[in-house]
């Protein structure tokens, strides 16, 4: 019905709902097609049927009875707006009504149909950090113009008033920037699975008369690596306007043998730390759960020749070096070492790889739980670094032992009669000679002694035959060295 309304139709309707009445007829329609789609009441409904009985009440035969016109495949277009695929020209009772790709559902221009059928088949990972609240196009793939490399495709949309209210009500993440927006998201035209963002070569994007930021490379330190594209959600929402007033965004894009579907999502932008209380309230698994885990990792294989009786884990996080305090890990992995969530998710909210980090297989957020075993453990065991799990599912803990001195116990020599800082005290029997005996004899002193002897007689020996050489300059013996 709708569709088949003049400009003062759809100008009467929405004056009824209080939007705004100014602008083209295809303006016109696509508010009232969002109308239609978003916020159909009773009373919206009533007034769209009154509407279209009026107007064709006066081109109806007075003489018959009034009978309610409905144009044909009126259902079929509406189901297929909704789905997204590719809506056939409808001959209606009023002539040259043209449907503009249902008047900006589409890309690829506004006033022709799409050499492609739409793919609503193409779906987009979830992404943990960005909670969707309403699709406002469904992944739609870019369909060539011509043979340039520099492609572009326009579309045109408008917000509802609800959607408006959601963004300017939410929360400012930083200065600027709201927790409700409008993103555009990228990937391939792969129904196989679903896709991850990728962004096309060249691309660029324009919104309304703005050309919006896109992510730039991260610079590669090794060589030979091309640097690395973080193909993330693009915001479009600062550059959007608020109001019943029509967005138009224009994607530019390189046309190099791939192709590629792109969608518009109203998304709330999770923060690390709310996505942390959620892991806690609906991800913690039992300590008893983790125990049975821990006997079935230790259970006796009989084909095994070797028996496991105990695994070590260590409570220390492998990310940050530092004491666990949220031990998580994915369902997925094999192993029973956590690491802290609460590292994990501020490293994947600014570079989003989501790996284990200890065993470097896909630990996605769905897949992520709180070891409770290992959480009732930090709290009864402070004082040790690493635990042992036994057989029985029980565990103890491993403490470092004592750090023993590296330095060997060696004999200290007593090098002149006087004392060394001290400590040491000269012997108190003299020899000969007014010389010093020592009364124990140190088998480790006879190379160094002998060494001494042969010193004394090469300098009998050059007094005697030649002239005296330099002496060395004399130091106090019993004197310690400083290094």
């Amino acid at each position: 019905m709708v569709m088949s309304f003049r400009v003062s139709d759809l100008q009467m309707l929405l004056g009824f709902v209080g939007r705004s009445k100014s602008g083209l007829k295809h303006e016109l329609v696509t508010r009232a097609l969002q109308l239609v789609q978003f916020d159909c009441s009773p009373e919206v409904f009533k007034k769209i049927k009154e509407i279209y009985e009026t107007r064709y009440a006066k081109h109806s035969d007075p003489g018959q009875p009034q009978q309610q016109h409905r144009p044909p495949d009126t259902l079929s277009i509406h189901s297929s707006y909704d789905r997204g695929s590719t809506v056939a020209r409808t001959s209606l009772s009023t002539p040259n009504i043209d449907y503009p790709a249902l008047y900006g559902k589409y890309l690829n221009g506004l006033g022709r149909l799409p050499l492609k059928p739409v793919k609503p088949e193409v779906r987009l990972v979830k992404l943990p950090f960005y909670n969707i609240l309403d699709e406002l196009l469904k992944p739609t793939e870019l369909v060539l113009q011509n043979n340039d490399k520099l492609q572009e495709s326009p579309c045109v949309f408008a917000l509802t008033p609800r959607q408006v209210e959601l963004i300017r009500n939410s929360r400012d993440l930083q200065p600027g920037v709201k927790s409700v927006q409008v993103v555009l998201r990228i990937c391939y035209t792969d129904t196989s699975c679903p896709q991850e963002d990728q962004y096309p070569p060249n691309i660029a994007v324009k919104v309304n008369h703005s050309y919006c930021s896109v992510p730039g490379y991260y610079p590669s330190n090794k060589p030979g690596v091309e640097p690395k594209r973080p193909c993330r959600p693009i915001n479009l929402t600062h550059l959007m306007y608020l109001s019943s007033a029509t967005n138009r965004i224009t994607v530019t894009w390189g046309n190099y043998g791939k192709s590629y579907s792109v969608g518009l999502f109203l998304v709330r932008q999770m923060t690390s730390a709310e996505l942390l209380q959620r892991l806690k309230t609906i991800g913690i698994k039992h300590p008893e759960l983790c125990k049975a885990l821990v006997k079935e990792k230790l259970r006796l294989d009989p084909e095994s020749e070797i028996a496991t009786t105990g695994v070590r884990v260590s409570l220390i996080c492998p990310l940050v070096k530092m004491r666990l305090s949220v031990p998580c890990r994915a369902e997925t992995c094999a192993h029973l070492q956590c690491f802290d969530a609460v590292f994990y998710l501020q490293m994947n909210e600014k570079k989003p790889t989501w790996m284990c980090p200890v065993c470097d297989k896909p630990a996605t957020y769905d897949q992520l739980m709180i070891d409770g075993l290992l959480s009732k453990i930090l709290t009864e065991c402070e004082d040790a670094d690493e635990i042992e799990y036994l057989v029985d599912g029980s565990w103890c803990p491993i403490r470092a032992e004592k750090e023993r001195s590296c330095s060997p116990q060696c004999p200290i020599l007593v090098l002149g009669s006087s004392d060394v800082n001290g400590l040491l005290p000269a012997p108190n029997t003299n020899g000969e000679n007014g010389k010093a005996t020592a009364d124990v004899v140190d088998l480790t002193l006879d190379s160094s002694s002998s060494e001494e002897e042969e010193e004394e007689e090469e300098e009998d020996d050059e007094e005697d035959d030649g002239p005296k050489s330099k002496r060395r300059c004399s130091y106090d013996k019993s004197l310690a060295s400083a290094c």
